[in-house]
């Protein structure tokens, strides 16, 4: 059996695409303030660090979320980083909404073990990706 034929004469297996599509429902994203390299620090809690991954919207579990009291909760709807982080005690991975956060202008090194694995340490004090993890 012969494929069906559309008007100009050229064969077809499937129906043709329709011509409107769901849109998608997507929150409107605010522009990132920071970079991957970043350094940064929280604006309420004494901790610094450095960026290595952005979430453009909250990306969290829904049981991290709620473990922050109500009136202290971010607003979902905008970036979210992940940052290795040092409180000058210890050192940890956090992740921090961007209301959060202010830029790091101390110049001081974070001290944290896995930054040394990802970046190269800038004469200026910032952090920029080692070129083996560029893609």
């Amino acid at each position: 059996m012969n494929p069906p034929r559309d008007r100009a004469g050229i064969g077809r297996r499937n129906p043709p695409l329709p011509l409107s599509r769901p849109s998608l429902s997507a929150p409107l994203v605010a522009h990132a303030r920071f970079r991957i390299g970043d350094q940064v620090r929280h604006r309420l809690f004494n901790f610094r660090g450095v960026v290595f991954d952005i979430d453009p919207v909250f990306a969290n579990s829904e049981e991290w979320y709620e473990a922050i009291p109500e009136d202290a909760r971010p607003a979902r709807d905008q970036p979210f980083y992940h940052l290795f982080a040092d409180n000058g005690e210890s050192s940890y991975i956090a992740y921090v909404s961007q209301q959060n956060l202010v830029r790091d202008e101390t110049g001081d090194p974070v001290d944290h073990p896995a930054i040394a694995a990802l970046f190269q340490q800038q004469a200026d004090g910032g952090y920029a990706l080692d070129a083996s993890h560029w893609h």
